[in-house]
């Protein structure tokens, strides 16, 4: 069985990712941390051995940062399409089942993702599950994975809330979908999640240098 892995990024401009970072990191820092989230991502997917990664690229594939991806992590690119989350990444599933029995998709946000993760994903998906969902805290989330992508699952969904995973259950559910999850996972979008994630041992490495408020130096 294959499985194609999907990674959705937006071009790191200053002004235009990490938009609720701002107020603590100034447009400039948001968008080096959305950068390095988006490089770690891909370390982690390339690492866990699945051959067929797509870098999802908004809004095209010509900024010079998908550019650097390819050539140091050697990922297909692929321009989003237009519409809203859900359309962009039903289209994005709909391409990749073209060619595989299945598909994962994840974003950029989520440093916690383990290659444990996405394997799980996959065989859980081989084993016959019709979805696989990897819940966030903040009530969406952070991966999904299917063998065939229906409509049903995004049109509509009030993206950005907390009932987007609750929503998404209830609409697998009345299609009678197998439904499997992995990981809960937190993603970093508000300053309260960078706040956070500086706690993790792994935080050194993603925000060095970044221009952090003093009185988050202190203990979490």
């Amino acid at each position: 069985m294959t499985t194609a892995v999907l990674v959705f990024a937006k071009a790191p401009v200053p002004g235009a990712v990490k938009t609720r970072l701002q107020d603590v990191l100034g447009p400039g820092g948001a968008a080096v941390l959305a950068a390095r989230l988006a490089r770690h991502t891909l370390r982690t997917v390339t690492a866990a051995g699945f051959s067929s990664v797509t870098l999802c690229c908004a809004p095209d594939i010509h900024h010079e940062f998908f550019a650097l991806c390819r050539r140091l992590h050697g990922v297909t690119l692929r321009p989003q399409s237009d519409g809203d989350l859900g359309a962009r990444m039903q289209e994005a599933l709909d391409a990749a089942l073209a060619d595989h029995d299945s598909a994962i998709l994840v974003g950029t946000d989520i440093p916690g993702m383990t290659g444990d993760d996405l394997r799980a994903a996959a065989d859980a998906l081989a084993g016959g599950a019709d979805a696989v969902l990897g819940p966030a805290l903040d009530g969406g989330y952070w991966l999904i994975g299917v063998r065939r992508a229906d409509r049903e699952i995004f049109d509509g969904v009030p993206w950005s809330t907390s009932a987007v995973l609750q929503e998404t259950r209830a609409r697998m559910a009345a299609m009678g979908w197998r439904v499997s999850d992995v990981s809960t996972r937190s993603d970093i979008d508000r300053p309260e999640d960078l706040r956070a994630f500086l706690d993790d041992p792994a935080a050194g490495r993603l925000v060095a240098g970044l221009p952090l408020p003093a009185e988050w130096s202190g203990p979490g």
